[in-house]
């Protein structure tokens, strides 16, 4: 994806990912789905649905450091990010869902309680790869053109946008993310908790910020509010931003 190497961000459409290749997707930019999704799908045998697999990272475990460590990084894409999508294709297997891209397994499973274990490990499949596009080691600043504009007529100018980003990712209790999304033409900060992912709601995901502990808590403890400044000052990728914007 982009700095990404263009890599295959979740592609969301934003919106919706893309997910054909892992993930997020379904179109957008996002990882797209297809690489957000996990992933791609591996077949063990012939005829046996594929299994979602885990992205690979668009960057190495150690190039978001000092802000995020490699220890941090190892164990949150390594072992959680891993485990949702381990657990989701034990899941799915021997249902309609398996073989389905990730974004239409979430999109049928939301806000369905008989399936919300289905639900909360695609998510955060999702969610996690869409996250890992929003980093880059050379991020932060401010972004220029059409979303540069946008940001700073929906917010009085960036700097209310990156106060509002922090606060609401502060604010979040507990586990959870906070978003940057646009809806209708316009652009608004948002804040989800556990799994939940804006797109089942028709909005698109342009930034995404982690806010459940293991996302943090290696490097900063309680801190909550040192990892978020730091993410958006210098971690913040607007060119992937920028790309989920244009697909809107």
């Amino acid at each position: 994806m982009k700095t990404h190497h263009s890599h295959e961000a979740p592609s969301h459409r934003v919106g919706r990912g893309t997910q054909g290749s892992t993930g997020v997707a379904r179109r957008t930019s996002a990882p797209s789905s297809r690489t957000a999704s996990p992933g791609k799908a591996e077949r063990k045998t012939a005829g046996e649905p594929a299994l979602l697999t885990l992205p690979p990272l668009p960057y190495g475990e150690d190039a978001l450091v000092p802000v995020i460590s490699a220890r941090t990084i190892g164990f949150h894409y390594g072992k959680h990010q891993k485990t949702y999508v381990d657990t989701l294709n034990e899941l799915i297997g021997g249902t309609d869902f398996a073989g389905q891209p990730l974004e239409a397994i979430i999109e049928a499973t939301a806000r369905k309680a008989d399936k919300a274990a289905i639900f909360n490990n695609a998510a955060q499949a999702w969610n996690h790869t869409f996250y890992w596009h929003c980093l880059t080691p050379i991020g932060g600043g401010e972004p220029e053109g059409a979303l540069g504009e946008q940001l700073g007529s929906a917010f009085g100018g960036f700097d209310k946008f990156k106060k509002e980003f922090a606060e609401t990712a502060v604010a979040q209790f507990g586990s959870g993310w906070a978003w940057l999304v646009a809806q209708g033409g316009r652009l608004k900060v948002i804040k989800t908790s556990n799994a939940e992912t804006p797109f089942v709601d028709g909005q698109t995901p342009l930034l995404a910020i982690d806010v459940w502990e293991h996302a943090y808590y290696l490097d900063y403890q309680n801190r909550r509010v040192d990892y978020v400044n730091a993410l958006i000052d210098k971690l913040l990728n607007w060119e992937f931003a920028a790309e989920n914007f244009a697909n809107v």
